[in-house]
């Protein structure tokens, strides 16, 4: 008599793309916690494999180097980064200078969230121990398209348009704007210090740069008025 099938026989073969995409984030989310906590040079794929539970052949097959795996945990960052980012956009309201100075804002608040911080002192440290330029979660190389860069760059073009901005390279305002607004506090949360800790901090200092940005990136006076 031919037995039938069980419902519950356990699948053979290759994993389904859903399978795969699944043990892929399980990894991720393991390295990804295991880099911020510790960094990236006292972390192994064994500590890896035990964290998320796939085999350290399953982990090579998919993140051949730590590199590569430290690579995927950066991805995602800038992934989500720009995520966050569109959903900023669309909420914010009111004339082009207004929605580039609340987008600025946002971006002092996330990069200094704590992910944030762990993974771009760690790319700042490898990329000082092996001389090389590395990118962090949500920057690119200079020759290197980033979608995250590009939608402040069509703010401070739309400012321009508006004429609340002077003319220049968008780009050179835009990396001028991130420059002022996010690299000292960053730089400071990375050293490990809590200057910017509270929102009335980031705040202060939100208010004081932006400032200073206006006075340098403004509308052009005549001559005559300077």
């Amino acid at each position: 008599m031919m037995m039938e099938s069980s419902p519950t026989t356990a699948r053979v073969g290759h994993p389904s793309k859903e399978d795969a995409a699944e043990t892929s984030d399980r990894i991720i989310d393991a390295a990804a916690r295991l880099f911020a906590d510790q960094g990236f040079a006292a972390t192994t794929n064994e500590q890896v494999a035990s964290a998320c539970g796939a085999g350290k052949d399953t982990i090579h097959r998919r993140f051949p180097s730590k590199a590569a795996l430290f690579a995927a945990v950066t991805e995602r960052m800038r992934a989500r980064t720009l995520d966050g980012l569109e959903a900023e956009i669309d909420s914010a309201d009111g004339d082009a200078l207004s929605r580039l100075k609340r987008v600025a804002r946002w971006f002092l608040a996330v990069n200094l969230e704590p992910d944030m911080i762990a993974l771009n002192r760690i790319a700042l440290s490898e990329a000082i121990l092996l001389g090389e330029s590395r990118a962090g979660p949500w920057e690119t190389e200079p020759e290197e398209s980033d979608p995250v860069t590009e939608r402040l760059v069509a703010l401070v073009a739309a400012a321009q348009w508006d004429g609340k901005l002077g003319g220049g390279d968008p780009r050179v305002i835009a990396a001028h704007l991130l420059h002022s607004i996010v690299t000292g506090p960053s730089h400071d949360a990375m050293l490990g210090r809590w200057t910017y800790a509270s929102m009335e901090a980031q705040d202060r200092f939100f208010d004081q740069a932006w400032a200073l940005f206006l006075r340098g990136a403004g509308r052009s006076l005549p001559a005559g008025a300077r």
